[in-house]
């Protein structure tokens, strides 16, 4: 009777376990961003684009930075709404999808093929007809394609099957024209001043006016929240203080040679 028992016990607690197994995953929890600045991703993988013909981010480049937003094609979120955003920052700086740059609407989803990349992009173009310009491209891959390029900027996401879909994030990776992670910029939205800061930072002086390369020097990148803050201010708190510091020691100087003359006339 024991082995018997023992039997009917393991088969009552594998369920049990595959339950709290199951309950431990969180997909939302697996999706995310892991910070690597400059590291090298592979712009040579074979993808098609929304015609269903062959291309690479290397040839989509052409010399120039990148705009690489991880979505779903068919996506009933988020999805959408982050290519929206994009496209309406876009709009509202003064670099041009390509001439300055690529935009790279990159399918996580292998299931997907040129049509589901094609239907978004025209959903995209009703409201934002530039997307039908050159500059902008929907790219689908298989699985081994996808991985080594959603591996190399660190972009995680996770099936969940519940919705049966993949749950991610919402972000832009800036990709420097050689093909190197140059900055991640996060949200349903970007600032356009940080898209055009990304964009300058990432075309390494070839896009973009010395202004512009100036304008570098005023703000930061905060990889925590993808935006770029105006260090002015602390370079203007740092002026003052180290102009207080020069007053002091200038007015110590000043100080110490009065004593020395007063103690010269004594003698």
């Amino acid at each position: 009777m024991r082995p018997l028992l023992r039997a009917l016990v393991c088969i009552l607690l594998v369920p049990v376990a595959l339950l709290a197994r199951a309950a431990a995953f969180d997909p939302f929890r697996e999706a995310g961003i892991d910070q690597r600045p400059g590291a090298s991703v592979p712009i040579d993988g074979r993808f098609r684009d929304a015609h269903g013909g062959e291309t690479t981010l290397r040839r989509l480049s052409n010399g120039k930075p990148i705009l690489l937003a991880p979505v779903l094609h068919r996506c009933p979120n988020i999805c959408g709404v982050t290519l929206s955003g994009l496209a309406q920052a876009i709009r509202a700086q003064s670099y041009r999808p390509g001439g300055d740059f690529a935009v790279v609407a990159f399918g996580i989803d292998p299931r997907e093929g040129p049509e589901a990349a094609r239907d978004s992009l025209e959903t995209l173009a009703r409201s934002f007809p530039a997307v039908r310009q050159a500059g902008w491209s929907a790219l689908t891959g298989d699985k081994r394609a996808i991985t080594e390029v959603t591996e190399a900027i660190g972009y995680r996401y996770a099936w969940d099957e519940q919705i049966h879909q993949y749950a991610h994030v919402a972000a832009v990776a800036v990709l420097t024209p050689d093909g190197r992670l140059a900055r991640w910029i996060y949200g349903l939205q970007p600032d356009p001043t940080d898209l055009r800061l990304a964009l300058t930072e990432a075309g390494e002086g070839k896009i973009g006016s010395w202004g512009d390369q100036l304008l570098l020097l005023c703000y930061h990148y905060d990889p925590k929240t993808g935006r770029y803050g105006p260090v002015i201010t602390w370079l203007l708190r740092l002026g003052g203080s180290l102009t207080v510091l020069l007053g002091t020691g200038m007015l110590g100087l000043s100080v110490l040679r009065e004593r020395r003359a007063a103690r010269e006339t004594r003698r």
